[in-house]
């Protein structure tokens, strides 16, 4: 069962910070956060080694891998095909992120692979001009996010938001509209949800945090709450 992601959505996003049990630990809390707050989606980006440890741990989240190639069977050694992230469990997948950029012809080719195998796509873009094209590719969600402010703890202003949520919605107001940049702690959730994006996400603000299930159980709590108080 691929579950759709829904308004408003949180991405846990531990890129290589977490593998084996203590990311299946953090999972398993994103688990039950999307138990206890059914009217959204969570999801987790994992290490392609761990998908399908995490998918077997889970049942609620959505299973995300951190990369997808757009090739099919055959031959690619060292490339990451499709099928297989899907075989492991990923149901959703990040493209073209700043640690792992992607040409124009390899993303439009990623996109469409995922889209003939039911994986849900979050296309990352820098400015408005790239949200723009991303949009027009067709992905489910944009992750708008300046690249100088990731891991900064500086999260985009609030111009930045509302043009670039503008801007996409214009294209498609089916596509999701994620904004991410610098958040580090549930202040920066509640603020970027309140601004009108659709979801948000985090890294470092959580694996760093003194306890990490407890930042994130705050942060999808501060979205649920932004999201309600938005109306």
């Amino acid at each position: 069962m691929t579950h759709k992601i829904k308004t408003p959505f949180f991405v846990f996003n531990p890129k290589s910070y977490l593998y084996g049990e203590e990311l299946v630990a953090l999972a398993k809390r994103a688990d039950e956060l999307a138990v206890k707050h059914p009217e959204c989606s969570i999801l987790v980006t994992v290490p392609f080694a761990d998908i399908a440890a995490v998918k077997n741990a889970t049942e609620n989240i959505i299973v995300t891998a951190q990369h997808m190639d757009g090739i099919y069977p055959g031959r690619g050694i060292g490339h990451v095909l499709p099928e297989s992230i899907y075989h492991a469990g990923a149901r959703a997948v990040f493209l073209n992120h700043a640690e792992r950029p992607m040409t124009v012809s390899a993303l439009a080719q990623s996109i469409k692979r995922a889209k003939e195998l039911g994986i849900q796509t979050i296309v990352c873009a820098d400015s408005i001009s790239e949200s723009k094209a991303v949009a027009v590719m067709g992905a489910e969600v944009i992750l708008c996010e300046p690249t100088e402010l990731i891991g900064t703890g500086k999260t985009s202003d609030s111009s930045y938001i509302e043009q670039t949520n503008q801007a996409i919605k214009e294209i498609d107001d089916t596509i999701l509209v994620m904004q991410a940049a610098g958040i580090s702690k549930a202040e920066d959730v509640y603020r970027t949800i309140e601004l009108g994006a659709d979801g948000t996400g985090c890294t470092s603000g959580i694996t760093n945090a003194d306890s990490p299930a407890e930042m994130l159980t705050d942060m999808v709590e501060a979205l649920v709450k932004a999201y309600k108080e938005r109306g």
